[in-house]
């Protein structure tokens, strides 16, 4: 290799190696601002308050406060009991009270059903595919 495009090469080397580096001067790697590890410090231990005048739970019996939380809870997030409209209140007394035996009334043979036609009890028999048939394509 002659001599002229050794020194071309080094300078060029020299030039690219100087602009990676310089680069690398304003990262600010050491100096930033970050919290330091080892200077954190642990939370304080808990200490047991020096009032002990509550009395122990009766087995048995609910908790004093699940009730009042459970119903500010539920006074935030609805705002309390609401009185019914008219039309709430006619609809429920147009409906009537439910059978406390309706899950044996629906399956009686004296239920009216409404027939849906043959078309229905295909679909409803139908056998499960792969959904090649149920397919569509947009375009072309």
């Amino acid at each position: 290799m002659p001599m002229k495009k050794r020194a071309i090469l080094t300078a060029a080397a020299v030039a690219t190696g100087a602009l990676l580096l310089s680069g690398c001067g304003s990262t600010g790697l050491f100096n930033r601002d970050r919290p330091d590890e080892f200077a954190v410090q642990r939370q304080a231990p808990l200490v047991v308050p020096p009032d002990f005048s509550l009395s122990p739970p009766n087995q048995g019996e609910p908790r004093p406060s699940d009730d009042t939380l459970q119903s500010q809870t539920l006074d935030a997030l609805f705002g309390g009991p609401q009185a019914r409209s008219e039309i709430e209140k006619t609809t429920l007394g147009l409906a009537g009270t439910s059978s406390p035996a309706i899950r044996s009334v629906v399956g009686d043979e004296n239920t009216h059903t409404v027939a849906k036609g043959q078309v229905t009890r295909q679909i409803l028999a139908a056998p499960q595919g792969d959904g090649r048939d149920a397919q569509t394509v947009i375009g072309g």
